[in-house]
């Protein structure tokens, strides 16, 4: 009997030679619409046969508050606008550096888990991931602002200390909870990186976001599940603190801003990739065959195993349909 798809991304993260390359691709709103107009239905993922099914809900509950702004269970609104995916952050939640007056919201909200017995029902063969979005640094900028927080981190350290812990005893609650399922493993998305660098730089990553992230890994290691994190921009320095602490898998993996296939051999055995193909050039400016020959030189890469197939982040809409449907192809070419 074939290797189920949850079968194979296991075999991927315990570094072992997986029968094919694994994938799972994400799209944007606009990116979405193309294809599902290409298809003909909402419901694109028979076509895209995806190894993940996941659960949780990745940036939270919004509430639509008119004009185009939506406000999370956390209070922050967001102005989608341009963006419709996400937004940008509106106003400042914690105007003073201190928690005094601000109550979290409730992590084992049912919503986050109500649909968990339909998706596994649904997928049975996928790799069971449960998400959680925003999940540190990018929970405590949106709440105190970007520049509020960065200057923090010097002349307010405590209540960094007090913030991002706090953020992490709600985050670990809700894993605690997911973890009463029966899933794969967790996936922390938390953007630390630029196009150059870490914005806040190695030391106060280190001081700051490493100590909390290592008390969430370790209650998703200590029940036996993976650890799998998204992380955009050049943080390639910090891999191999993030495997000490029990990472097993890193996206987005982005080409423009890490060398993708020198990663992929020193890192081989230790740590796993998902991600790779350039949404920054080749998607958006390569041609069709710019798409085919990355997707392959990728999966060639990748089937010695510790690598999973993708874009390197949700597609955006500025791809063309052509392409979309190159690199979906060239993934399913392996199981024909």
């Amino acid at each position: 009997m074939p290797a189920s798809k949850r079968d194979v991304v296991r075999m991927v993260l315990e570094h072992k030679r997986p029968p094919y390359v694994p994938w799972h691709f994400g799209f944007t709103k606009e990116a979405l619409e193309k294809l599902q107009n290409h298809f003909g239905t909402n419901d694109i993922e028979p076509f895209l046969d995806n190894h993940f099914v996941g659960l949780g809900e990745q940036i939270g509950f919004l509430t639509d508050i008119g004009n185009d702004r939506f406000q999370d269970v956390f209070g922050v609104v967001w102005d989608r606008s341009v963006d419709k995916d996400i937004g940008n952050v509106e106003g400042c939640i914690l105007n003073t550096p201190s928690l005094d007056g601000y109550e979290f919201p409730d992590p084992l909200d049912e919503r986050y888990f109500e649909n968990i017995p339909k998706q596994l029902e649904k997928y049975p063969d996928s790799f069971r991931l449960y998400y959680l979005g925003f999940s540190l640094y990018e929970r405590a900028w949106t709440l105190r602002g970007m520049e509020n927080l960065l200057t923090d981190f010097i002349v307010n350290p405590e209540f960094v200390h007090s913030l991002l812990g706090t953020i992490a005893d709600y985050n670990i609650a809700q894993v605690k909870k997911a973890l009463s399922y029966d899933i794969d493993a967790v996936y922390f998305g938390d953007d630390w990186g630029q196009q150059h660098g870490l914005i806040m730089g190695p030391a106060l990553w280190k001081e700051f976001i490493y100590p909390q992230l290592k008390r969430m890994y370790s209650v998703v290691k200590d029940a036996g599940k993976f650890v799998i994190i998204h992380s955009c921009g050049d943080v390639d320095e910090l891999f191999d603190d993030l495997i000490e602490i029990g990472l097993n898998c890193f996206n987005p993996f982005q080409p423009e801003v890490m060398d993708t296939e020198h990663l992929m051999k020193q890192y081989r055995g230790r740590l796993s990739f998902h991600g790779g193909l350039s949404t920054q050039k080749t998607l958006p400016y390569g041609s069709i065959d710019d798409v085919r020959n990355e997707s392959k030189r990728l999966i060639e890469l990748g089937s010695a195993g510790d690598y999973i197939f993708a874009p390197a982040h949700d597609v955006e809409g500025d791809v063309p349909l052509e392409n979309m449907l190159a690199f979906i192809q060239e993934a399913q070419k392996q199981k024909l």
